[in-house]
C-alpha cells in the first residue's frame, strides 16, 4: 500500500470541477500502489456522492460509474481500525482537536507508516504534527 486515502481527496477525484494536479497525482499513485482505508471511508464516500447527486451535481448513473470504479481501484479497508476507535483514535482527535472519523484516517496511516492524502486543512496540520507525511 502506497498510501491512506481520506474521503476528501476522493471526492475531490470523483467531482471533475475539484481535481487539482496533485489529486490526480495521488490517484495515479493509488492506482500503481494501492491505498488503504479504514471502513468508514466507505460512508463518507456513499454519503457524499448521495448529497451531489440530492443536490443535482451528478446523475445515479455517473454515482453507480464512481463505485464500480473505485471498487476496482486497490483500496484495502483496515481491520484494526474499528477495534481502536475508543483507544488510540480517540486520543488522537482529544490531542489534535479533530473528528473521530479525521482521526481514525490519522491512526491509520500512524499506524502502518504510510503518508495521508487529505485535502482537510485542519487534518493535514495534525498528520504533520505528529509526523505523518500528508499529501494533497
Amino acid at each position: 500500500m502506497s498510501v491512506v486515502l481520506d474521503s476528501s481527496a476522493t471526492l475531490a477525484y470523483c467531482f471533475e470541477d475539484e481535481r487539482t494536479p496533485a489529486v490526480v497525482a495521488i490517484f495515479e499513485k493509488v492506482v500503481q500502489e494501492g491505498a488503504v482505508v479504514p471502513s468508514l471511508w466507505r460512508f463518507e464516500i456513499a454519503n457524499g456522492l448521495l448529497v451531489a447527486q440530492r443536490r443535482r451535481r451528478i446523475t445515479p448513473v455517473y454515482r453507480r460509474e464512481v463505485f464500480a470504479s473505485l471498487n476496482e481501484t486497490c483500496i484495502e479497508m483496515d481491520e484494526e481500525c474499528e477495534r481502536l476507535s475508543w483507544s488510540a483514535t480517540i486520543r488522537l482527535a482529544d490531542l489534535y482537536g479533530l473528528t473521530v472519523y479525521d482521526a481514525a484516517y490519522l491512526e491509520l496511516a500512524q499506524r502502518r507508516r504510510l503518508p495521508l492524502a487529505t485535502l482537510d486543512a485542519a487534518l493535514a496540520r495534525a498528520a504533520e504534527a505528529a509526523g505523518v507525511e500528508a499529501l494533497g
